[in-house]
C-alpha cells in the first residue's frame, strides 16, 4: 500500500485529503505544518507527500527541498491558494512534481496523485505514454474517432482504390497518407508528396508530369516529373482543390488510364502509382459550382477518410502534448519532463482553430521558453485564446449611450461581476485560473469576488 504524507496547517484541508486518500486505498499520515512533516520524514519513508506552499516557520518549499536530500525518490505534489507563477517556477527547480492552485477538483488531485506515483515506476526518458499512442507512425491519439481512422487505414491500406483524405487544415492528413502507404503492399516503394496549391499551373504540370528536353526556355535537359518519382509507390496529392481546370482534366486521364504524357513530349508513359488525395475545402460544393470536375471527383473519392478536428477530440491534447514535449526537449536538449496540470486545463479549454499543427507550435514555443523542467501556463502563448475569451463578450462598437444618460459606476459594476462569475463557471470555480483568465492577480481577483459578495474571507 502506498503511503502519502499530508501536510496544511488549515485543519479542513489535512481532513478532506485524508478522507479521499484513504478511499482511494492509500496508506495516510497527516502533518499540521512543515515541522512535524520534517520529524515523520526522517523516521519513516512515505512515497508522496502532498503540501501547501504557504506555512508559517517551515514552509512547503522546504519540506520538499529536505525531502528530496532525505529519499529523492519520494514525489511532491505542491497546493496552495496564493502561489504565484515564481514560487511555482522555483518548487519544479527544486524537483516538484506538479502544484495545484487551490480550490482544485477532486477529479483533478486523484489524477495527479495517481500519474505522480506512478512516475515512480518507469522510467521517465522512456515514456510510457508515447510507446502506447504511437498507433501508426507519428499518428498520435486513443479517442474513439481516431481510432475509428486506425481501423480505415487497416481495411484500405491493402487496397489499390484510390483514397480522398478530408479535413481542417492542421489535422495530420498527410500523416495518415503516409500511414496508409506504410501498411501498403508499397511500402517499400516511395511516398512522393505534391503540394497542388503550392506553385503556379504551368509549373505545376511540369514539375508533376516531367518535361522533355527544349519543351519551353530553359528546359536544356530531359527531367523526369513527380509521377515517375512515385514509380512503385503511393503520389500524395496534397490540396487537390486548389487545381485548375486544365491540370484537373490531365490528372483525370492519369488516374483513368495510367498514361500521362511530359510537357514537350508525344510519347505515352506508363504510371505505376497508388492516388492518395487530401483537401480541407468542400469538394462536392466546388463539383456543383462547377470549378472542380464531377468525374474526378469520384475517380479520386473512391474511398474517404475523414479527419476529426482537434477540438472533437480533447481528450487526445494531453497525449499529443506529452509527445510534443519529449519531442522538442530532446530537439533543444532540455529535461522538461511534464506539463502542469493547470496548463493542461488551458490546452483542454482552448478551441484550437489551428488543430494538432497549431497544438505543435505552442508546445515547441513554450519549452524553448520554459526555464523550469515543467510547463507551467506562464509559458503557453494563446493569443487567440485570450482574445477569445475578450472579444466575444464585448464589442465597443455595440454599445450605445442611452439619451436619458446611465450611471456609469453601475454599469461597470454589473459587468465586472458578470465576468467574474463567468470566469469561475468557465474554470468549474478555479479560483487561480479565473484570474489568470480575466488578466488580473490572484489578490486582485480575491478583493473583486469579496467586493461582490462571491467569495470568502478564506479564499
Amino acid at each position: 500500500m502506498e503511503k502519502v504524507l499530508v501536510v496544511d496547517d488549515e485543519l479542513s484541508m489535512r481532513e478532506f485529503l485524508e478522507i479521499m486518500l484513504l478511499k482511494e486505498g492509500y496508506n495516510v499520515i497527516t502533518a499540521c505544518n512543515g515541522f512535524d512533516a520534517l520529524a515523520i520524514l526522517e523516521k519513516e519513508p512515505v512515497d508522496l507527500i502532498i503540501t501547501d506552499i504557504r506555512m508559517n516557520g517551515i514552509d512547503g518549499l522546504k519540506v520538499l527541498k529536505k525531502s528530496k536530500e532525505i529519499n529523492p525518490a519520494t514525489v511532491v505534489i505542491m497546493i496552495s491558494a496564493y502561489a504565484s507563477a515564481e514560487t511555482a517556477v522555483q518548487a519544479m527547480k527544486e524537483g516538484a512534481y506538479d502544484y495545484l492552485p487551490k480550490p482544485f477538483r477532486i477529479d483533478e488531485i486523484k489524477k495527479v496523485i495517481r500519474e505522480a506515483l506512478d512516475s515512480r515506476k518507469h522510467d521517465r526518458d522512456e515514456s510510457k505514454v508515447t510507446k502506447d499512442i504511437l498507433h501508426f507512425g507519428l499518428l498520435v491519439g486513443e479517442s474513439p474517432q481516431m481510432y475509428k481512422v486506425y481501423e480505415m487505414i487497416k481495411k484500405v491500406a491493402s487496397t489499390p482504390s484510390n483514397i480522398l483524405l478530408t479535413g481542417e487544415s492542421g489535422t495530420g492528413k498527410e500523416l495518415v497518407a503516409r500511414a496508409i502507404h506504410r501498411e501498403s503492399n508499397r511500402k517499400d516503394g516511395p511516398f512522393v508528396a505534391v503540394n497542388c496549391g503550392g506553385m503556379p499551373e504551368s509549373l505545376m504540370e511540369s514539375e508533376l508530369f516531367g518535361y522533355k528536353k527544349g519543351a519551353f526556355t530553359g528546359a536544356t535537359s530531359t527531367k523526369p516529373g513527380l509521377v515517375e518519382a512515385a514509380k512503385g509507390g503511393t503520389l500524395f496529392l496534397d490540396e487537390i482543390g486548389e487545381l485548375s481546370t486544365p491540370l484537373q482534366v490531365k490528372l483525370l486521364r492519369l488516374i483513368q488510364e495510367k498514361t500521362y504524357k511530359m510537357v514537350g513530349g508525344t510519347e505515352d508513359i506508363k504510371a505505376d502509382v497508388r492516388f492518395i488525395s487530401a483537401t480541407n475545402q468542400d469538394l462536392e460544393s466546388k463539383v456543383i459550382d462547377g470549378s472542380f470536375r464531377e468525374d474526378l471527383f469520384y475517380r479520386l473519392n473512391v474511398i474517404n477518410i475523414r479527419i476529426p478536428p482537434l477540438r472533437d477530440r480533447t481528450g487526445d491534447i494531453p497525449l499529443l502534448a506529452q509527445y510534443f514535449l519529449e519531442k522538442y526537449s530532446r530537439l533543444f536538449g532540455k529535461e522538461i519532463k511534464k506539463i502542469s496540470t493547470y496548463a493542461l486545463d488551458i490546452l483542454k479549454d482552448y478551441n484550437f482553430p489551428g488543430n494538432v499543427r497549431e497544438l505543435e507550435n505552442i508546445i515547441e514555443r513554450s519549452v524553448a521558453l520554459e526555464s523550469s523542467n515543467i510547463v507551467l501556463p506562464d509559458s503557453l502563448t494563446l493569443s487567440a485564446y485570450k482574445k477569445k475569451k475578450t472579444t466575444e463578450l464585448i464589442d465597443p462598437g455595440q454599445i450605445v449611450l442611452p439619451r436619458e444618460g446611465l450611471k456609469l459606476d453601475d454599469l461597470l459594476s454589473s459587468i465586472e461581476k458578470e465576468l467574474l462569475t463567468q470566469a469561475l463557471t468557465i474554470t468549474r470555480g478555479a479560483k487561480q485560473q479565473a484570474a489568470e483568465l480575466l488578466g488580473i492577480s490572484f489578490r486582485s481577483f480575491r478583493y473583486r469576488l469579496n467586493k461582490y459578495g462571491l467569495g470568502s474571507e478564506k479564499d
